[in-house]
């Protein structure tokens, strides 16, 4: 490869045609939604690649990995103290591990879409999260090897319905968090090499421009580090595994009264160095297929 690539974005270009590129930002600035240009990519953004010459505007930002390039969607329920503390819950020993669709992933952008069923009952819920993507394969690897595999880190939205969550779930938390499109992500992948350490970054959502939650992953009881070896113990994880890390305290559920999203609702969900997701909740008439 000539280039690293920093800031690994999808996007549709203004030629009509989706590409892999690096994103270009001002001077100073690092939400990667701020990007109007990037230079594109060629090649395997999990092995050999190249970071072009070729220079492209941005139309569109996409969910930042296409849906062929996703393995899996992992994702840790109470990792962040504060957070366990609201929901009046024990600080677990392990990690609290539950998977979501590949189908729930989507865009920075994209509207989060409330099909008939999770409109039922009440407890439509925000989660801002650190998101991890692994880089390389890997089984069995110790923490101080554990950052070598990842690819980057982005910010997103484990979107959640607590009714059919803890209620109506039967004990298990995905049929809760699975729906189509319920998994906002990006807006863009930033290289490890740019986030040296990933438990030092502020991460905060704000619904309707107001902020709800404000923490720093400093907070996670697992780091990422921690997360990624103890998941790789006997199990074997790929290139293009997903790991969204848990949320921090000030969820909707854990406040008093509670807070739950409505139809039009704005929910932007940040993370330090990485940018913004920025999506609308959008009640469905149907269930249309999330938008990848």
């Amino acid at each position: 490869m000539t280039l690293l690539c920093s800031r690994l974005i999808r996007f549709l270009a203004r030629d009509g045609r989706t590409y892999y590129g690096d994103a270009l930002l001002p001077q100073g600035v690092s939400d990667i939604r701020a990007a109007k240009q990037a230079r594109l990519i060629t090649g395997d953004i999990f092995g050999s690649y190249t970071v072009t010459d070729q220079v492209a505007d941005i139309r569109l930002l996409l969910s930042p990995l296409a849906p062929e390039h996703v393995r899996t969607v992992r994702c840790l329920g109470l990792n962040y103290e504060q957070h366990a503390r609201e929901a009046s819950m024990p600080i677990p020993t392990y990690p609290v591990l539950f998977y979501k669709p590949v189908t729930s992933l989507a865009g920075p952008t994209d509207p989060i879409p409330i099909s008939r069923l999770a409109q039922e009952g009440q407890g439509l819920d925000y989660e801002c999260e650190l998101v991890a993507v692994i880089g390389k394969r890997c089984r069995d690897v110790s923490e101080d090897q554990a950052l070598d595999y990842v690819l980057g880190y982005a910010v997103g939205n484990d979107v959640s319905h607590r009714d059919w969550q803890i209620k109506c779930g039967g004990g298990q938390w995905s049929l809760g968090k699975g729906f189509d499109g319920w998994a906002p992500f990006g807006p863009g992948i930033v290289s490890k090499d740019l986030i040296k350490d990933p438990q030092t970054l502020k991460i905060s959502t704000r619904l309707n421009g107001k902020t709800v939650q404000e923490s720093s992953t400093a907070d996670m009881i697992f780091s990422v580090k921690k997360t990624i070896a103890f998941l790789s113990q006997g199990t074997t994880l790929l290139p293009g595994d997903v790991i969204f890390t848990g949320t921090p305290q000030g969820v909707g559920m854990g406040r008093k009264p509670q807070l739950w999203l409505k139809n039009g609702d704005v929910v932007e969900v940040e993370l330090e160095k990485v940018g913004t997701c920025k999506n609308k909740v959008e009640f469905e008439a149907s269930g249309p297929a999330s938008k990848l």
